[in-house]
């Protein structure tokens, strides 16, 4: 869980300036396009791990270490998104009673983790001051990524992971 939350906030390092070139060039939508990335790795330690409270300790890892290493969104858009995102994936995977781990339940876990913080980020940064077509393309263009970059990408990693061999001393490397 620490090391995918320390290559997150490292990733995240980069991504930031990144996105702030992509609003500038493609506005919120583009910069929407990325979304997923930043919800990789606490997915990706569920998949592995697969026991109750993974996202709660990975996400919150993540979050201090990003706040740590610094971020052009502000420290506390960290912890709120970590926040976030516990929330959601440790919903979906109570649900699910932490035995369905296809690539429909991953997919579905990375597009939900997306309207919670999206409600925050509105408020955050101001984006209730876009107009009304643009958030709601915004929102759909931020799911599409949590959708497929961080639950597909998620699941195809994980999988790779676990054929590897890597995996073998995890829940995920465990199943037949």
């Amino acid at each position: 869980m620490a090391m995918l939350a320390a290559v997150n906030a490292v990733i995240t390092v980069y991504i930031g300036p990144v996105n702030k070139l992509l609003t500038s060039l493609g506005g919120p939508i583009a910069t929407s396009t990325t979304t997923g990335i930043y919800m990789v790795y606490g997915l990706l330690a569920y998949y592995i791990i697969r026991k109750p409270g993974t996202a709660v300790l990975t996400f919150a890892i993540g979050g201090t270490i990003q706040a740590l290493t610094g971020t052009v969104y502000g420290i506390a858009s960290c912890f709120v998104a970590a926040g976030c995102y516990m929330v959601v994936a440790e919903a979906i995977f109570a649900i699910f009673r932490y035995r369905n781990w296809s690539a429909g339940v991953m997919m579905l876990t990375g597009g939900a983790m997306v309207p919670l913080w999206f409600l925050f980020a509105s408020i955050m940064f101001g984006y209730t001051a876009w107009p009304i077509g643009v958030l709601g393309a915004a929102l759909v263009v931020r799911i599409a990524s949590g959708i497929v970059v961080c639950g597909l990408l998620t699941k195809v990693l994980g999988d790779a992971l676990v054929k590897s061999g890597l995996l073998r001393r995890f829940a995920a490397g465990a199943r037949s």
